[in-house]
Parts: C-alpha cells; structure tokens; sequence
C-alpha cells in the first residue's frame, strides 16, 4: 500500500508540475495579450490626438487665410443655407456699422471726397485696342470758293481734308459712322479707310451744323468679309458720369498720319465755346487734340466713347485745351440722322434752289437785337419756290427737311443732295410785331438752272477773339 501511494504520489507529483506549469504558461500568454491589446490602444489614442491637433491645425490656417483675403469662414455646423444667411447678417451689420460711421465723420468733420471704383477700369493700351476697331479715317475732297481780293471775282478749286469718324451701327444696307459736320462740309467725294486699311466710299446719311455733327454711310456690299470681320461698333458711355480729373483717351487721325492715340484727364465740363457763332457745352480735356482728330472718339477708362472730338484752342499761351462733344448730348441728334433717308449728291442738270438771300443771326445779334438764332431772310424774289411757298423778308430759317441750319452755306449744302421739284419742308420763325413763332412751310424747290439767280453769298465774318487767342479749325492745315 505505501508502495503504491508512493508511486502515485509520484506521479502526482510529476502531473502537478506540468499542470503549474502549463497554467503558468496560459497566464504569461493572457498577460501578453493584454499588452499587446493595451498597445494596440495606446497607438490608437496618441494616433487619434495627433490627427485631432493636425486637422484643428488646418482648420486654423485656412480661417487665418480666408480673413486675410476678405472672405469669411463657414460654421462648422449647419447647412449651406444657414451659412449664407449669417454671412448676409454679418454683411448688413458692417452696412449698418459704416452707416453710423459715416453720420458721426459728417457731424463732426467736412465732408470726405469719394473715388472712383476701379471695377471694369483697365488700362490706355487695352482702352485703345479694343476701340481701334470701331474708328476711321475720313477723306474728304471738297470744291473751295474764294473770292479773289481784286475785282471781287469768285474763284473755284478742289482741296482734301482728313478727319475720323466712329462706328456707330450697320442697318441692312449700310455701316452707319458719326463724325463732325465740319469734316464732311462741302464734300464731294468721301471716303473711308478701316483699320485693315480697306478704303470704302461714303455719302452723308444727315448733317446736323448747330451741334457740328453728321452721320455718313458705306454701303456693306462694298466692304470686303475680311474687313467686316475685323471693324466693330463703338460702345456708347454717358456722359454725364464723367467727373473732372477723370483720365480720358482720344483716337483720331491726327495730321492725317493714321490713327494716334493720346491720353488726359477731364479739364472741365459744360464748357461754354463760341466757335463759328454757335456756342456749344463741351468736354475740355488735355488730352491732344490735333488736326485731323476731329469726328474721333474721346473714350472713358471703360471703353466707351464719352465724347466726339471737335475743336482745339490754340495760342502762345495756350496749350492742352482740346475740346469734345458730349455723347448724351450728340446720340439723340446721331438716332435722327442714323434714320433719315440716304441722299446722294445731284447732277448738276438737276440742282434745285430755294429763292432766298439771307444772312446768319449768331448768338451776339440774336441777344442784341431780340432774333432767333438761324438764317434770316433779307430779300425773297418773287414768283420763286421760296415766295410761291409763303415765305417773307424778315423769316428767321431754323431747319430745312428737319435739319438745323444757321447760315446760307448750311443751307446750300443740303440742297446738294435735293433735285429740283422735290418738295421740302421749311421750319422758320416769324414776328408777329411781339414775338415770333413757329411756322412750317412746304416749299417746291425750283431748277438752278433756270433761275436766272443764285443765292447771296454769306458775308464774311470776324472769327478771331481780342488779344493773341483763337480758335482754330481742326482742317484749317488741309485747306479747311
């Protein structure tokens, strides 16, 4: 029995041991799953509070930047909607707060001066490319009258002028260009030359001479595709935005050379120029206004044609005063001329007359002697289109076909484009021993042929201005 128990103590024993020390070796592997675990965790934890710190990081970055560059960050929370919402609260709220700002620098200082947005502002060389499209060269060969200054004899001879003009529309037969009356005045040939250089002829479409303007037009199956595809309509601005100081660019062909380019600022505005008795509001500018840039475009910083170049002041004294019309105050008249009938010049077999001898009313009469401005007429022979018509000595002529005219010459340049027997009407002022008004009468032109008579010549008149200053006509270098 004892022998036994040994023996099975002994392998008691034995069993013992291996069963210690196979719990022992389960506990070791429980105890390094638990560190790996705990590892495992421990990486996530420190992964986690990295990642959190770099992308709290990145979200204060990109804050710092978007206040940096005027935009304002989005909440976290909340949908798109919300977000846009409480931006236009925080807009309206700086709104209010510069309001409130404003009211208190008014109470308590003189008053701020603004400046100009500079949004849609580009510069002279963008201004001008973008506009040289839309501008032109004109040619003018006119016949010039000269009385001689011995025997008083008239004398007639051929002469060529340069001018510019803008593009102003198209209709289905035609290109439509504005310019100054003075440069087409007496025309008989006129011509335009593109920015490709093509050269097309012109007619006058209507004159305007009160406001030194005229429309003339190509017709469009004389310009070339490849022309067409390089010429563009000029965009009109307004100008009655323009503000002094303003920088201003002129495009014209100065000196007949070819399109130039100069640039300014706004001198002044609603200037008051007596030129060839008819005082006009014009824009005054330092840009350079030369001979030759007359019927070009004087253009604001957005591109868009401000004003119509007309005349320079020139003396030994004077430099930089260059002057413009104003386009609000010329786009009215261009619509009118832009829809009047195309005229073409008559023959000489077919040149009619009025019947009339008159003499111009310029500003300084009219003011002294209480006469409308226009034509007055000092003798109507009788039995001729003008007396069969009803008009009588002392009728003041402001418009002939709905034209504004101030002087004979204005008058025996639009009967140019009329034959005889058509009828024409006549808007002239009459006195009625207070005041004169306004009467319209039909006239039926006669035949210059027949008539036996021609139309008193305009007395020449005193343009110069006291002292060393005058004003000069744009051509007067071309013969003008």
């Amino acid at each position: 029995m004892y022998e036994y128990n040994d023996k099975e103590n002994g392998m008691l024993s034995s069993d013992r041991e291996r069963f210690e020390a196979e719990k022992r070796a389960l506990k070791q592997e429980k105890k390094d799953k638990k560190n790996k675990w705990f590892l495992c965790i421990l990486y996530a934890l420190v992964f986690g509070l990295i990642a959190g710190c770099v992308f709290q990081g990145v979200g204060f970055a990109t804050d710092v930047l978007k206040s940096r560059i005027g935009l304002k960050s989005a909440a976290v929370s909340g949908t798109a909607e919300e977000t846009v919402d409480e931006d236009e609260k925080e807009a309206e709220e700086e709104v209010e707060d510069k309001k409130a700002e404003d009211k208190e620098e008014k109470a308590s200082t003189l008053p701020v001066a603004t400046t100009l947005s500079s949004e849609g502002r580009q510069d002279v060389a963008t201004v001008a490319a973008n506009a040289m499209p839309s501008i032109v060269s004109i040619t003018n060969k006119s016949v010039q009258e000269v009385r001689s200054f011995f025997g008083g004899a008239i004398h007639s001879y051929e002469s060529e002028s340069e001018g510019s003009g803008i593009i102003v529309g198209e209709n289905d037969d035609e290109l439509l260009l504005v310019t100054n009356n003075h440069v087409v005045e007496g025309s008989k040939e006129l011509s335009v030359c593109f920015i490709d250089n093509e050269v097309c002829e012109a007619v006058v479409k209507g004159t305007d001479p009160d406001n030194d303007l005229a429309v003339i037009a190509v017709k469009i199956s004389d310009i070339k595709k490849s022309t067409m595809d390089k010429i563009a309509v000029a965009k009109l601005g307004d100008s009655d935005e323009l503000v002094i100081g303003e920088q201003v660019v002129a495009i014209g062909n100065a000196l007949g050379y070819g399109q130039s380019v100069t640039t300014g600022i706004v001198s002044a505005l609603e200037r008051n120029v007596d030129i060839d008795d008819i005082a006009k509001d014009l824009i005054q500018t330092d840009a350079a206004i030369n001979p030759g840039n007359s019927g070009g475009a004087l253009l604001n910083m957005k591109g868009e044609v401000v004003g119509i170049n007309s005349a320079k002041l020139a003396s030994a004294q004077i430099e930089g005063m260059g002057y413009a019309i104003p386009i609000s105050t010329a786009t009215p008249v261009i619509e009118e001329l832009m829809n009047r009938e195309t005229r073409e010049l008559v023959d000489a077999k077919d040149a009619s007359y009025i019947g009339i001898s008159g003499v111009s009313v310029s500003k300084e009469i009219s003011e002294t002697y209480d006469i409308p401005t226009g034509v007055y007429v000092s003798e109507v022979p009788k039995d001729g289109p003008a007396d069969k018509a009803g008009i009588v000595k002392g009728d003041v002529i402001k418009k002939f076909d709905g034209i504004s005219v101030s002087s004979i010459n204005d008058i025996k340049e639009q009967l140019k484009y009329y034959k005889a027997g058509e009828k024409v009407e006549v808007m002239v002022m009459r006195s009625n021993g207070s005041e004169y008004k306004e009467v319209n009468v039909t006239v039926t032109l006669g035949k210059k042929s027949e008539s036996g008579i021609e139309e008193e010549e305009e007395p020449e008149q005193e343009s110069g201005q006291s002292g060393e200053t005058y004003y000069i006509d744009p051509f007067s270098i071309f013969g003008y």
